[in-house]
């Protein structure tokens, strides 16, 4: 199964929030899901979609694993709790969230784990989340590439990640982008607004259009109905060479996430 260009991102939303995002964005045409267990959110995600009527089967759907629940014993009851919360049976992707804290639990032994999640049908694809090239690596060596659908990173026009974007497109992961928009920052850049002008476009689908035409999976999150629709127009926007290479000179290795105790030595 390939992955969705554009996915409901569900990050920070709790509540009857992450309830009514999830339905107002299934209700405007989204069919791919993104949570996670540190969310806290997996059952108001499920909530929405029970509520919104749109078939399991329809949808692609996303969870990640924290790293608490890395260690081998730990990892497929963790996911099964998650899919109790989520109302199904399956999810149609499980990530590792973030690389084990001071690899307190090899790479080798949550992937395998991961692995098996697969197997006994618990997760249709696997992958990873903020993993470095050196990361990424073990996690081939732990389970081959093929094995490896994604690797979710911080990717945005201030932060574009070509180093570890380049290693996964040669071993034949996909990247998925998230904080694609940059927290809003990238809407208020000059460059970013004279496109969206210029294409009759907002300046969020200008950048989400750029992420997808990279080839990288893009997964927007709104409280707000109407920015759900609007961020699904980005589909349509067509940049030219010209104009990508433009947002492609905004890069200026502008990290926003990296938390203390969490964060591997990035590439």
């Amino acid at each position: 199964m390939s992955i969705p260009a554009i996915g409901l991102g569900t990050f920070r939303l709790q509540g009857q929030t992450a309830i009514d995002s999830v339905r107002n964005g299934l209700d405007v045409g989204y069919r791919a899901i993104d949570t996670a267990q540190i969310y806290g959110n997996e059952a108001e995600v499920g909530q929405g979609i029970a509520e919104s009527g749109v078939a399991r089967s329809a949808l692609f759907l996303t969870t990640k694993i924290w790293t608490e629940n890395l260690p081998r014993d730990k990892l497929v009851p963790s996911l099964k709790d998650s899919l109790a919360k989520l109302r199904t049976d399956h999810v149609d992707l499980t990530l590792i969230h973030w690389p084990s804290p001071g690899d307190a639990v090899p790479v080798a032994e949550f992937m395998g784990a991961l692995a098996d999640a697969r197997e006994q049908g618990l997760t249709r694809q696997i992958g990873v989340s903020n993993f470095t090239v050196k990361l990424m690596q073990q996690a081939i060596d732990a389970v081959g590439a093929g094995a490896i659908a994604t690797n979710q990173v911080e990717l945005h026009p201030f932060l574009q990640n070509r180093k570890v974007a380049d290693f996964a497109r040669s071993q034949g992961i996909h990247i998925t982008s998230y904080m694609t928009l940059a927290y809003g920052k990238a809407l208020l850049d000059p460059v970013i607004q004279q496109l969206a002008q210029r294409h009759g476009a907002t300046p969020a689908q200008v950048v989400l259009a750029w992420a997808m035409r990279l080839g990288y999976a893009v997964i927007p999150s709104s409280t707000k109905r109407a920015n759900l629709e609007s961020n699904l127009g980005a589909l349509a926007v067509r940049l030219s060479e010209l104009e990508m290479a433009d947002i492609a000179a905004l890069e200026r290795g502008e990290r926003l996430t990296s938390p203390e105790g969490l964060a591997p030595d990035w590439d």
